[in-house]
């Protein structure tokens, strides 16, 4: 019974994705491909003045339904953290909040997104280019 609710959830994040389209006035952006899948997204940020706060985020892509999903989750997830907060969320932090038994291969897909969110965080923070493959 939760394993079926846990799966509407990513089927509805994956029909209807939130924080899904471009940000504008964005601090800085990534992007995070998985080439065994074909996801590719993109992450938007908006951070604060001190740059400590993620005050807005977007994403835009395509991917498989796991990808999307844990993409609309993340930005929901993340939206109003610090950088610190981004930085210690994990594998297990997106397992969790996907809900659903993953393969190694779906675990790539769940974790494109939080892929391309670090980087975007390591770029505004002059640590990274900011696009990854």
């Amino acid at each position: 019974m939760a394993y079926d609710m846990y799966q509407e959830r990513v089927l509805e994040h994956y029909r209807k994705p939130r924080n899904f389209g471009h940000l504008d006035h964005a601090t800085t952006h990534a992007t995070e491909a998985n080439p065994l899948c074909g996801d590719n997204i993109t992450v938007e940020i908006l951070l604060s003045a001190d740059k400590d706060t993620i005050e807005d985020l977007r994403f835009s892509g395509e991917g498989c339904a796991i990808s999307v999903a844990s993409a609309s989750m993340l930005t929901l997830a993340m939206k109003g953290k610090s950088v610190k907060e981004v930085a210690n969320f994990t594998q297990k932090d997106i397992e969790k909040m996907v809900g659903v038994p993953l393969s190694p291969v779906r675990l790539k897909c769940a974790l494109t997104s939080l892929a391309a969110l670090n980087h975007a965080v390591d770029a505004s923070r002059g640590e990274g280019s900011g696009k990854s493959a």
